[in-house]
């Protein structure tokens, strides 16, 4: 059997590639004499791409066939950057660039440019819709910038994709007032139009748009769920008091976006047991009342934003960002809750995650679903065998799996 190339390999192989297509004059980074440095972050993306992304593929995956405007309606960038839409216009104009928004898992949610870039950048789905997430594409500016939250260049061959290495990509994250991610801004052409200037401009309108964000009051009737090993609903920040019944039905509204019919709405609350309809009724009127009336008669569902852990979770997973759902899984849905669809619920998130983190070929990945999972032998053993023996990590999953065999 043979086995797969070590790091080592895998860079001289990089760097051949590298040699061939990048051009040799202007390229950042380049030696005296014309030869290119491959910068390590590039290598180490490269290594962690080639398991999931064919770099013969000629476009980005699509998210949701492309229909991404709700999301990104209800995005918090939504307002900031539409303040901003006339001066990045221009900028992508007269300089011959495209601009892009995405979200924090890499899903481009809006563009601008002028009509002949945009059509080349429509080749490769640099469009609304398509997912620039490393798993999805590779080395990018994008993921780069998302995995790292620092601001991010990808020049010509150091695209992973060949059908990228006519282009030159400007990025940097954009973080939100409580330092997390929400999504990336970036400027891109063609190599052969590659700007010093470039990254300093992307970096000043993310500031631009950060600083717009810490002053914006939030939106009317904006929720933040939480039900991911803790319960709780936030509404222009603050706690909105919901009874559990009432969480129970937002989890399940937040989860299933086209709704319920009322019959499986109720069969999903309370099983087979005797609740009487007005009862039931009772509590979608009360939920209703406390969103302000956000949820549609006859057949419940949502109809304003409500952002959720764990749909977070599952929207990651379906995009293959086991980093992402890992970063919002908080443990079991609605731990104390003993309704019949959340319990179904919970079980699929719990299996969907333990299944991506046994994939996973990053022991990180290992040992932060083992923090919250003590008993799991499997997910121990896991995490031990991907370290490397001089990995001083092995001894944390040595003792939870030495705990868990004992208990």
């Amino acid at each position: 059997m043979s086995q797969r190339p070590d790091l080592k390999q895998r860079r001289a192989v990089l760097e051949h590639e590298w040699s061939r297509w990048v051009p040799r004059l202007g390229v950042p980074g380049a030696r005296p004499g014309g030869t290119a440095a491959l910068r390590h972050e590039v290598t180490e993306s490269w290594a962690r791409s080639l398991g999931s992304v064919d770099p013969g593929r000629d476009s980005a995956p699509v998210t949701d066939g492309g229909r991404v405007h709700q999301r990104w309606t209800s995005s918090p960038l939504y307002r900031p950057v539409s303040a901003l839409a006339g001066e990045l216009h221009s900028i992508a104009e007269d300089a011959g660039f495209v601009t892009a928004v995405t979200d924090e898992a890499g899903t481009i949610l809006w563009t601008c440019g002028g009509p002949t870039m945009r059509r080349r950048a429509e080749q490769v789905n640099f469009a609304p819709g398509g997912r620039w997430d490393e798993q999805a594409m590779g080395t990018n500016a994008l993921s780069l910038a998302l995995r790292t939250g620092r601001p991010s260049s990808v020049f010509s061959a150091e695209h992973l994709v060949s059908a990228l290495h006519g282009w030159v990509c400007y990025c940097a994250p954009v973080h939100g007032r409580d330092g997390r991610v929400l999504g990336v801004l970036d400027l891109s052409t063609t190599w052969d139009r590659s700007h010093p200037l470039a990254m300093s401009t992307v970096r000043t309108l993310v500031s631009t748009i950060e600083a717009r964000l810490t002053t914006e009051v939030p939106r009317p009737g904006r929720l933040r769920l939480t039900c991911l090993g803790s319960e709780q609903a936030v509404q222009e920040g603050e706690p909105l008091p919901l009874r559990p019944r009432q969480l129970e039905i937002l989890t399940l509204l937040a989860l299933e976006p086209e709704g319920f019919s009322p019959e499986r709405l109720r069969a999903a609350l309370y099983g087979d047991r005797p609740v009487t309809s007005s009862t039931f009724k009772a509590e979608i009127s009360h939920l209703r009342r406390a969103l302000g009336g956000a949820i549609s008669p006859r057949h419940y569902a949502l109809t304003a934003p409500v952002s959720c852990d764990a749909a977070d979770v599952l929207r990651a997973l379906e995009q293959g960002d086991t980093d992402t759902a890992l970063r919002h899984w908080g443990g079991p849905l609605l731990p104390r809750s003993e309704a019949p669809g959340i319990e179904e619920w919970r079980t699929r998130l719990e299996v969907a995650v333990r299944e991506a983190v046994l994939a996973s070929t990053r022991a990180e990945h290992a040992l932060r679903y083992g923090e919250r999972a003590p008993y799991d032998t499997e997910v121990h053993e896991h995490a031990l065998r991907l370290l490397g023996p001089d990995d001083t990590r092995r001894a944390i999953a040595r003792g939870r799996l030495t705990a868990s065999l004992r208990d």
